[in-house]
């Protein structure tokens, strides 16, 4: 009995105590929109304004490529994209067109060090890929040379995957690919000066193939540009014996309107 009320006592002390220490967290950093920095209800969220502002994509769109179709075709069209150059990787999915609100994101976990903004866009990313994560047997992420980790601290990509993993519940494999070549930055590249940059950067560890093999992959990255670099990690994973994989990523690029 005794034993019980200590036990009882104790969990509501911890209760407390913590309630306490969110509310003094809450006075010191009150919730502020991630973009804009207006007071909101709660941390980790955006105001209804630049919610607004996000262009999400939503369904229709091509089941292959992931691209938002300005009307609906009809189930199963594919777009003529997919038709005309099939993607190594099995679909694409993404949050939101890379631009306005979610391109500030984006940066803002990329170069600007926020990586607080993490768990908010990798819950996004499992809304916008549900069914695909579902599916799936395990998170993998888009892996940044070593050198580049020791300047920027942190791997972008890999914040998504640990938080996707933790919101889904499937195992993120952090040592499953490793970029083994060290490449210059894609941005300002052609989309075929990017796919000689990334050709053959990316592999599968030697005795780590079991950790891929046979399975269906979840790639992360932040935003899909021409493709290119998921393409080559995706034919390291395929040549490692990954059975399917779909690309994920918060933020992508088009070519054109919509």
């Amino acid at each position: 009995m005794w034993a019980h009320l200590v036990q009882k006592s104790a969990s509501v002390s911890r209760y407390r105590a913590g309630s306490m220490l969110r509310g003094l967290f809450h006075l010191i950093y009150p919730p502020a929109c991630a973009h804009c920095h207006v007071h909101v209800a709660g941390h980790h969220a955006l105001c209804p304004s630049c919610w607004g502002e996000m262009r999400l994509i939503e369904k229709p769109y091509c089941p292959v490529l992931g691209l938002p179709f300005a009307h609906d075709p009809g189930e199963g069209m594919v777009s003529p994209q997919a038709i005309a150059h099939p993607p190594v990787f099995d679909r694409l999915r993404s949050v939101a067109l890379h631009e306005g609100v979610a391109r500030h994101l984006v940066h803002g976990l990329k170069y600007r060090d926020r990586v607080d903004l993490a768990p908010m866009m990798a819950g996004w990313m499992l809304r916008a890929a549900s069914v695909e994560v579902a599916e799936a047997d395990a998170i993998v992420a888009v892996p940044l040379h070593r050198m580049r980790i020791f300047r920027r601290m942190f791997n972008q990509s890999a914040e998504l995957a640990r938080h996707l993993s933790a919101q889904s519940g499937k195992p993120f494999l952090a040592e499953a690919l490793v970029r083994r070549k060290r490449t210059r930055q894609q941005v300002g590249l052609t989309a075929n000066q990017r796919s000689l940059n990334v050709r053959g950067a990316f592999g599968v560890p030697e005795g780590r193939e079991d950790l891929v093999f046979g399975k269906r992959i979840v790639l992360v990255d932040d935003v899909y540009t021409t493709g290119a670099t998921v393409s080559a990690a995706t034919i390291a994973l395929k040549k490692a014996g990954a059975a399917d994989v779909t690309v994920l990523t918060f933020a992508r690029a088009l070519a054109g309107p919509i």
